[in-house]
């Protein structure tokens, strides 16, 4: 296999691995609430704990990346990532199982907020959009692995067995990156600590940044809160799902292999803009699909839906490298950061409209937030233009 197929194969099994343990919690949640007695909003923590703990970490491992290197940070986390996946197995309490959860979302930066850079600097001027819609189709196959396999081995097993089999799928994933991985070449290393730290008040500073890293909050917390409460929407009545029924709806995620791939090369296409439009579109007519008491049509809305979040995540995360021009690893921890913690409040204000108007509540609430995401990237794009104008005197918006 030709070197620059294995590096991407190497970026995709990264991404795999890391998203094989992020919402695999997702499908059993209904059967979390049972065995542990407790509401929806205590067992959905499984999930924010996790995302949480990605978000705080994640602007630290940005400026260590800048340090360090790319790989000699993406390797390690994903060996560490095995540890706590492992003692999840071994939670006698949902709070135990939490603070594992916790644990997990440590280590996750350590890949998804580096490898963005490791993808912006080294396929830059080569196609880079391809090659994030490589990375994100990695990511969308680990997003489904980790949700169907916990809701088959939870069925037909046991809910721990799902830690340990998730654990060993990632240690495999783990030494075949540490060996197609190769190290970066285009990667400049920041001189000092001091440096890393102003590049990132920099980006804090860059309007259009932090536009763009709202876009990515908001599709996240769009994205958490429908994938997790969908569950309980499911499992009651008419549908009464099961844990490995609820996984198996997770093969929606496959629809965007296919989906993202097409999603890079129209980003390099027709641009940015054009890419917010197809996804805003996508979220919102999925979503209003999943309204339709039929499983058949909430299977395909939630696969538009997802598919359309898919297309978002590759277009924000390479609008974060465009946009930062250095410092990428720093930039890409601030965007980690932003995006994640929308999703840690999209698994908790979800619950509110859930508890509200039920399915419909929280499809009112979905869509806004889809809106919201479009109106963002939109901003995003004209800071940057008006940026570039004031720099160069080149205004295209």
């Amino acid at each position: 296999m030709q070197k620059p197929d294995r590096t991407t194969l190497a970026t995709m099994l990264a991404g795999m691995c890391t998203f094989l343990n992020v919402y695999s919690t997702q499908p059993l949640l209904p059967l979390l609430r049972r065995v542990f007695g407790a509401s929806e909003l205590a067992v959905s923590l499984t999930v924010s704990a996790t995302i949480f703990a990605t978000a705080l970490l994640a602007p630290v491992i940005g400026m260590i990346a800048e340090r360090r290197g790319r790989k000699k940070v993406i390797v390690p986390s994903l060996f560490l990532l095995t540890v706590p996946t492992l003692f999840a197995a071994t939670s006698t309490s949902l709070s135990a199982l939490i603070f594992w959860r916790f644990a997990q979302g440590l280590f996750v930066p350590g890949v998804i907020a580096v490898i963005l850079a490791y993808v912006n600097e080294e396929f830059a001027g080569r196609g880079v959009g391809r090659a994030m819609a490589a990375y994100v189709t990695g990511t969308v196959l680990g997003g489904f692995l980790g949700r169907f396999i916990a809701g088959v081995v939870a069925t037909h097993w046991n809910w721990r067995g799902v830690f340990v089999v998730l654990a060993g799928l990632n240690l495999v994933g783990a030494v075949a990156v540490q060996a197609w991985l190769p190290k970066a070449k285009n990667f400049v290393r920041a001189e000092h600590l001091g440096q890393v730290v102003q590049e990132a008040r920099a980006h804090l500073r860059n309007p259009s940044l932090l536009a763009n890293f709202g876009m990515g909050a908001s599709v996240l917390l769009a994205l958490v809160g429908c994938f997790t409460y969908a569950n309980f929407y499911l499992a009651g009545p008419p549908f009464g799902l099961n844990s490995a029924q609820l996984g198996s709806i997770f093969f929606v995620y496959l629809l965007g292999v296919v989906i993202t791939p097409q999603a890079g090369r129209f980003l390099d296409r027709f641009g940015f803009r054009h890419t917010t439009l197809l996804y805003c579109a996508m979220m919102i007519a999925g979503l209003l699909l999943t309204l339709v008491r039929s499983l058949a049509v909430v299977i395909v809305g939630l696969a538009i839906f997802s598919s359309g979040m898919f297309v978002a995540q590759a277009a924000a995360a390479v609008q974060t490298g465009m946009i930062a021009g250095r410092a990428r690893s720093s930039a890409a921890g601030l965007y980690v950061t932003f995006y994640y913690l929308g999703g840690t409040i999209g698994a908790t204000i979800t619950d509110w409209f859930w508890h509200w108007k039920g399915w419909p509540g929280c499809v009112v609430l979905l869509g806004g937030v889809s809106l919201l995401s479009l109106w963002l990237a939109w901003v995003s794009v004209r800071e940057n233009a008006v940026e570039r104008y004031l720099a160069e005197g080149d205004l295209d918006i």
